[in-house]
């Protein structure tokens, strides 16, 4: 047993949306998400593997032999009706408000804030099993994590870019979480 909780995020890999720069739905991976994740990181060694309920973000951990446990709570940032919509057709002063006021949802989804807590939320909700875990989820989760961590405002959030099949480690020891560089 390990004397801290080790929780390693894994961004899923690419999808049709992703590539076309389109606000995502529950896509599948492409061909090169396919490649990415087959080709992508060692999991061996996680306790207990946990994924978003979204197919790109199940696809990436069946890929990478996670068998992970699927948590509602690692969903994706919900874009409410700017689902599937492409970047650039979504009215500018709408987006603005989106990606300068982390408490407003102009698209009628979810809130970064309202993201954040529910990150923090699952974190703390492993604190206490002093294991390695995985969690193959989407950059804003992973964004969303960060920031727990960091104890950093909300407005940070679009600060902080996440590319597909990328790893952020994470430890708890005792009171807090922190952040680890891996070589």
């Amino acid at each position: 047993m390990s004397e801290v909780v080790r929780l390693t995020f894994v961004s899923h890999a690419m999808t049709d949306a992703m590539a076309a720069g389109r606000f995502p739905t529950d896509e599948p991976l492409n061909a090169l998400g396919r490649r990415q994740a087959g080709a992508a990181v060692d999991v061996r060694g996680a306790e207990s593997a946990y994924c978003g309920p979204e197919a790109r973000a199940i696809q990436t951990a069946d890929l990478l032999g996670a068998h992970p446990q699927v948590e509602p709570r690692l969903a994706d940032l919900d874009c409410g009706r700017w689902r599937g919509e492409v970047l650039g057709r979504v009215p500018p002063a709408e987006l603005a408000i989106w990606l300068t006021d982390p408490a407003r949802a102009p698209h009628g989804g979810e809130t970064v804030v309202d993201l954040i807590a529910r990150v923090r939320d699952w974190m703390e909700s492993l604190t206490s099993q002093r294991v390695r875990l995985l969690a193959v989820t989407h950059p804003a989760v992973i964004r969303a994590a960060m920031l727990v961590v960091l104890d950093a405002p909300p407005r940070s959030f679009w600060r902080i870019d996440i590319a597909p099949v990328s790893t952020t480690v994470m430890h708890f020891r005792g009171h807090a979480w922190t952040l680890h560089s891996q070589p």
